[in-house]
């Protein structure tokens, strides 16, 4: 049984989830979690899935603030062990209603091109062109809420 949670920016839970995050999403590419990055983190809200017999971080991800009404879903992580449990479709799912409650009503993120039918699944639609950022190919995805 596994659980959706809000994550403190700066709690060992955070250190977890920007260890998963390194794992699964910077280091098969070659990059780093750049620690100047923490500051801005500190006013995103972070989510994550815990597996409840362990207490163990399996997934999480960031909901980053643009403005009044958008926030951004960036770096969503499950750990490879849970890949294809349905984890990540949660955490989306969970984020929504957070972002929802805290009074935005749309979503955007930049989705690499092998999850975008992933997220046009859950109601995501592609807004623009393909573009890409430090060799990664991105297609900006959108939803409102």
């Amino acid at each position: 049984m596994r659980k959706m949670i809000d994550i403190e920016f700066g709690s060992s839970r955070y250190n977890e989830l920007v260890e998963l995050r390194y794992k699964i999403l910077l280091q098969p590419l070659g990059l780093k979690f750049l620690d100047s990055f923490r500051p801005e983190e500190a006013r995103y809200l972070h989510i994550g899935c815990v597996e409840m017999l362990d207490n163990k971080l399996v997934g999480g991800l960031i909901l980053a603030p643009i403005d009044d009404d958008t926030i951004r879903l960036m770096q969503v992580a499950v750990d490879t062990i849970y890949q294809g449990e349905g984890i990540g479709r949660e955490l989306v799912k969970y984020a929504e209603k957070r972002a929802k409650e805290a009074g935005y009503t749309k979503i955007v993120m930049h989705a690499m091109l092998f999850v975008v039918d992933f997220y046009e699944k859950m109601g995501y639609h592609a807004e623009g062109d393909v573009f890409e950022e430090q060799g990664i190919t991105f297609l900006k995805m959108v939803k409102n809420l």
